[in-house]
């Protein structure tokens, strides 16, 4: 058996021409090919073609300018903000927590997983299956946005 397995390993490898899979967490990227062999090569010259006529120009775009520099300047109330943004990441953080405890009890994450299938069937039944119960949540969520900004 040990014999066996050093004439697998004295053996040279023989070069292929083929291409070998390689075993690496980055992507394979084939090498760059110059301008003049875009021009040259029939099949990358339509398709050149094709990728330089349709790109359209960005419609998100970000520009940083004086007036929008200037909007923490324009909060009045910085405390709150800062207050409500350290309170959203204390919630992530012991929201994280809660779940992590949660996933460690051995029975209670598939319970809670079938509890989240239940309620989404009920959701779905309820809301998304027909058309006047598809206007009702319409509805219902109208009203919730102008409760929200106060238009109502």
């Amino acid at each position: 058996m040990a014999a066996a397995a050093t004439t697998v390993l004295l053996h040279p490898r023989i070069p292929t021409t083929t291409n070998v899979a390689r075993c690496s967490a980055l992507p394979y990227l084939p090498p760059r090919l110059s301008t003049t062999s875009f021009t040259t090569t029939p099949f990358f010259s339509t398709s050149l073609k094709h990728f330089s006529g349709s790109q359209k120009p960005c419609l998100l775009q970000t520009r940083a300018s004086s007036e929008e520099s200037g909007s923490w300047d324009a909060v009045e109330n910085k405390s709150t903000v800062l207050l409500y943004g350290g309170g959203a990441i204390v919630a992530v953080w012991l929201s994280s927590i809660l779940v992590g405890a949660i996933n460690s009890v051995p029975l209670l994450p598939k319970i809670m997983e079938l509890v989240g299938l239940g309620y989404t069937g009920w959701f779905v039944y309820r809301y998304l299956l027909f058309k006047s119960s598809r206007k009702e949540l319409a509805e219902d969520i109208d009203g919730l946005k102008k409760k929200i900004t106060g238009t109502e």
